[in-house]
């Protein structure tokens, strides 16, 4: 098995967004369109939210790590927002090789600022960084999930 390196791992969720923002939209056609049932947005919901969360998260880890531009990682982010947009961003960087195979804090001395410092110590304990960063994400969902859906629906 080949090891998570930033490359990897952003491919691997910007896919995972893109069919989570998929089962949403069929879940979504089902319920408004057709008036079958709520169950896909019931299920597919909270899944995408959690999908997206983490998109999200290893936009900005993978941006640091591999020293993108600040837009570059704000477009990132933004294309998650719109449905299956991850692919084509993921598709982007892999051709511009902005997401290489090997993460550069997680050897010894690359960092300059504080967020790299702490971000290389986190990556130099990937199972920690792990949890961690599941842990950050199901906090903010659960906020999300208690403020409730946006538009109030």
């Amino acid at each position: 098995m080949r090891p998570l390196g930033p490359g990897r791992l952003h491919r691997l969720l910007a896919d995972a967004e893109a069919v989570t923002w998929a089962l949403l939209l069929i879940g979504m056609a089902l319920k408004y369109l057709t008036s079958t049932t709520d169950l896909g947005v019931t299920i597919a919901g909270p899944i995408h939210g959690f999908v997206f969360l983490l998109y999200c998260v290893s936009t900005v880890v993978v941006g640091i790590d591999q020293r993108w531009r600040a837009g570059t990682i704000v477009l990132g982010l933004a294309s998650a927002i719109p449905p299956f947009a991850t692919i084509p961003f993921e598709r982007w960087v892999r051709r511009r090789g902005l997401a290489g195979p090997q993460w550069r804090l997680r050897g010894a001395g690359g960092e300059r600022t504080l967020v790299e410092r702490v971000l290389a110590a986190v990556l130099r304990r990937p199972v920690r960084f792990a949890l961690v960063a599941l842990a950050v994400t199901a906090l903010v969902f659960r906020v999300m999930l208690w403020v409730g859906p946006p538009g109030g629906a």
